[in-house]
């Protein structure tokens, strides 16, 4: 008989008394006075130089403050919003406060401003003032930003036009497929028009007779907005390449690297081991679909589980217990902070109505408190969720003494103490004999198939993406030539692993990354953070706790340092190698020795 799932309710009173309480006002009323005086300084200020150098610290350092403040109270308010999703009040607030950080941005563009021409030595000189020291990095990002950048007048137009014109495309790509509608022909013969957000829950249904149906049906209607999102995707590209030009940035790979704070040559390097360590990750397919009587998966059931029967439900108490005792076995300082955590009630893990769906970690670099939203509903999946956003939190928790220019990391790293949580919950179940076979496979499964997905198909987003904005700079690329270019990359990287038409033409419509103008590229930085990820944790299997000072090391110093530089400082490893993501994917042998072995064991007692 299932447990009932339960939960917990988080405590926000460390960020303000009351919502729009006293407090909450006085200290909006304060952060907007200063940006404005911020900004209009910042617009006054000659560039730096020697002479400017002391007024420039001054408003680095209320700039500092500023944004700070800013991300307490969209913290705060976000909270807020992911718990109450029916209370319009939090929504319209985080609303107002967006306006008011595209006010501080433009304190930005200044600031660029001022750092583009400085000669080395007076920027070398400036960045090693005593008030500044910690910082050293984010400055120097954003003087190699500054070097990316037109003239200010032209920057501005470029922000001006990007509201009504770039972004745009974004909007219009989230209307229509907000907006969409797909018929659903179930397998028992009933008929039902959903929208579009139940698809790719359909689409991975262990049921795989229920998945191809709704692939079926939610690719024609995809098929009937392609020409619009092929519009959109041209779009979006031709701008990027246009202010490439204008801002002389040479490669339209350069931008991407430079926000995922890596070098070409790293990038490189972690495809040369993916596409050389295809088949290992392949094979994980294969075995998937040869215990459903196949020989290889579709596309789009890329992210289904294995049909496994088995609905035990943990209670909140149970799964809670389960990620401290993993933590606490293997890493005693992890397994004290989640204590202190639930102790200080910075989780929300309960169960109700009105909360929005989904989990994050989120914090205040102001009060050096951390916070964890999630819905607990008994599932493993969710005890895994738990342990990752615990990861994320932990990560923030070795950072909070930091000044916060020394607290933003890239993308890349952002998924690395998260991920290694995940090991660290797996590795304790797989090691707990009070739990089921069937429950060890099913996690193995999800881990499994995780790796998969991050390795074979975001390689297949960013083979696809690389190949395109190559075609879109000899012009508009149609929709015919997207289908091409999006199959031949699934064929190239699934292999064998891809039954005969199973691919996915229309990928490229339906996946909302590829229209996010905020960012290129927002594939590789996955595969990244998984590699890297699962390499520390190997390194912690073969070292033991020796290996969890240089883990911490290693996190502390991802705000401070490229990818590079943080690998080799606290790992003395070297990530331009192929050699070092290698590792990281031949890893997999053992998890997939463990997952044959469970299947055939519940095959034999089937």
């Amino acid at each position: 008989m299932a447990n009932t799932a339960q939960g917990v309710k988080w405590d926000l009173s460390g960020f303000f008394p009351s919502f729009n309480g006293p407090e909450m006002i006085v200290f909006k009323n304060k952060l907007k006075t200063d940006i404005a005086a911020l900004q209009k300084k910042g617009a006054r200020l000659a560039p730096l130089s020697a002479k400017t150098a002391g007024d420039w610290e001054k408003l680095l350092l209320a700039a500092e403050s500023a944004e700070t403040r800013l991300g307490h109270i969209f913290s705060y308010t976000g909270c807020l919003e992911a718990a109450h999703a029916d209370k319009d009040e939090y929504s319209a607030e985080t609303a107002n406060l967006s306006s008011l950080a595209a006010e501080y941005s433009k304190f930005g563009v200044d600031l660029l401003r001022a750092f583009k021409d400085v000669p080395e030595k007076v920027f070398a000189a400036f960045i090693k003032r005593e008030k500044l020291k910690g910082a050293e990095h984010s400055l120097r990002r954003v003087r190699e930003a500054a070097k990316r950048t037109m003239t200010p007048a032209e920057e501005k137009l470029a922000a001006d036009l990007g509201v009504d014109g770039f972004q745009s495309w974004e909007r219009l790509y989230n209307k229509v497929s907000g907006k969409l509608e797909f018929d659903m022909n179930w397998p028992d013969g009933r008929k039902e028009r959903l929208p579009i957000s139940r698809w790719r829950a359909l689409m991975s249904d262990t049921d795989r007779k229920v998945g191809r149906a709704a692939f079926e049906g939610g690719n024609k209607a995809w098929a009937g907005v392609e020409d619009t999102c092929a519009a959109a995707l041209n779009a979006l590209a031709g701008t990027r390449h246009t202010l490439y030009r204008r801002r002389k940035i040479k490669h339209f790979l350069d931008q991407a690297l430079f926000g995922a704070g890596i070098k070409r040559r790293t990038l490189d390097a972690m495809y040369a081991a993916v596409n050389k360590n295809l088949e290992p990750v392949r094979e994980i397919l294969r075995v998937k679909a040869a215990a459903m009587g196949r020989k290889g998966i579709a596309f789009y059931e890329r992210e289904a589980p294995l049909p496994l029967k088995d609905s035990k439900l943990y209670s909140w108490e149970e799964g809670s217990a389960k990620v401290q005792a993993a933590f606490g076995r293997v890493y005693p300082a992890l397994g004290e902070y989640y204590r202190d955590f639930l102790a200080r009630k910075w989780l929300e893990s309960e169960a109700r109505g009105g909360k929005r769906p989904g989990a994050f970690c989120t914090g205040s670099n102001l009060i050096r408190e951390q916070r964890v939203y999630m819905t607990f509903n008994g599932a493993l999946g969710d005890v895994n969720t738990l342990a990752h956003e615990l990861g994320h939190a932990w990560h923030s928790h070795l950072l909070k003494e930091m000044r916060p220019w020394a607290t933003e990391y890239p993308m890349t790293l952002a998924e690395t103490a998260s991920i290694f949580g995940e090991h660290l919950l797996s590795d304790g179940i797989q090691a707990d004999p009070g739990i089921s076979e069937a429950q060890k496979l099913i996690m193995l499964d999800e881990y499994l198939s995780g790796a998969a997905v991050t390795i074979l198909d975001i390689t297949v987003r960013f083979e696809f993406e690389k190949a395109f904005y190559e075609e879109r700079q000899k012009g508009e690329v149609s929709v015919a030539k997207l289908k091409e270019l999006m199959t031949s990359c699934q064929k190239r990287v699934f292999g064998d692993a891809l039954e005969p038409g199973g691919e996915d033409p229309l990928f490229w419509a339906s996946k909302l990354h590829f229209y996010i103008s905020g960012v290129s590229f927002y594939n590789f930085p996955y595969t990244f953070g998984f590699l890297m990820a699962a390499t520390l944790f190997r390194k912690f299997k073969a070292e033991g706790p020796a290996f969890l000072p240089k883990y911490e090391a290693f996190l502390r110093l991802t705000g401070s340092d490229t990818a590079e530089g943080v690998a080799k400082r606290s790992l003395g490893a070297d990530i331009g190698d192929p050699a070092f993501w290698e590792t990281a994917i031949k890893g997999l042998a053992e998890p997939l020795a463990r997952y044959k072995k469970l299947l055939d064991g519940m095959k034999a007692a089937a």
